[in-house]
């Protein structure tokens, strides 16, 4: 309230349907609130907040979904009405995620000392967490790199399965893997114009925003078909495949590699996300759904 008081906004836009969301609620004045998936995983999980949260969904002037998943689970958790849960994308940044003509395969390499320029190049990004899928991109790896000799695997990021990934390359004797830890936006905009495909091997996924950012540095993406990437992941711009087979991701990215996808793919798919996913075409959707909200009856405090 005091922040409220101090700051007196006509709406408020809150993050996560939970505790925030049910905050904005007693303030009394419109708001909405994104929903972002790990949210949904927080309630059934956690019985803590679960009054807390369907407060301030249910109030909600909207509750924004990120993907068709996240809306369909938002309308079940929440029992909520599709009119009151609007689908919106998450937007990437465009200053940084495009194509780089001065950025090559020899470079990015000799920026992490590695050699090998003449061969294929895969790049992962993401947390080292289970659901992220890492152990299948590896398994998969023990699969390509022997079809395809010199392949080698950036990954970006860092997590409590740091180590325990580490010991599952070791143990699958993978000559290509290198971890290269946490990187800069600009580093891994450069990693993802230089790779020849990116991999979103994710078990569970509310949208998938590093699959969007490959494909604005015109890198195709295989990715899972899963949670909010087979919104926007297609034949066009990469490929899907089945949650947790590593044999199928294997073979799926021999064949993007064989048949040289980046050079028919790419611009294809840095067009598809700039045309699409934008901060800026996002933002344009937000507003018009403050203005809608700001015409509405105002919220009411659960005491009135």
């Amino acid at each position: 309230q005091e922040a409220v008081q101090s700051f007196k906004p006509d709406l408020i836009h809150a993050h996560h349907v939970w505790v925030t969301a049910a905050i904005a609620h007693e303030t009394g004045l419109p708001y909405v609130v994104s929903c972002h998936g790990t949210d949904l995983m927080g309630f059934k999980k956690g019985p803590r907040y679960r009054a807390l949260a369907l407060a301030g969904a249910k109030n909600a002037n909207a509750v924004i979904a990120i993907s068709r998943q996240v809306q369909a689970e938002a309308m079940e958790t929440y029992q909520l009405p599709q009119s009151q849960v609007p689908l919106i994308w998450n937007g990437f940044g465009s200053d940084h995620f495009k194509i780089l003509p001065e950025v090559s395969k020899a470079s990015l390499l000799k920026e992490f000392n590695l050699k090998g320029s003449d061969a294929p190049l895969i790049s992962f990004v993401g947390k080292f967490t289970d659901f992220k899928g890492i152990d299948v991109l590896l398994k998969a790896a023990a699969i390509y790199e022997k079809k395809l000799p010199g392949i080698q695997t950036l990954l970006v990021g860092h997590g409590g399965l740091w180590d325990t990934m580490h010991s599952l390359i070791k143990e699958l004797n993978l000559q290509g893997v290198h971890c290269l830890g946490h990187q800069d936006q600009d580093t891994v905009a450069r990693i993802y114009n230089a790779a020849d495909c990116s991999v979103v091997p994710s078990r569970i996924e509310p949208f998938g925003l590093v699959a969007i950012e490959a494909l604005a540095c015109g890198t195709p993406v295989i990715a899972t078909n899963a949670g909010g990437l087979p919104d926007f992941i297609n034949e066009s711009v990469g490929t899907l495949v089945p949650v947790d087979d590593h044999e199928v991701l294997a073979k799926s990215l021999v064949r993007e590699i064989k048949t040289k996808s980046k050079e028919t793919k790419g611009p294809h798919a840095n067009r598809y996300a700039f045309e699409n996913f934008t901060w800026k075409q996002q933002v344009h959707k937000m507003i018009e759904l403050y203005e809608n909200a700001l015409k509405s009856e105002p919220s009411l405090t659960p005491d009135a």
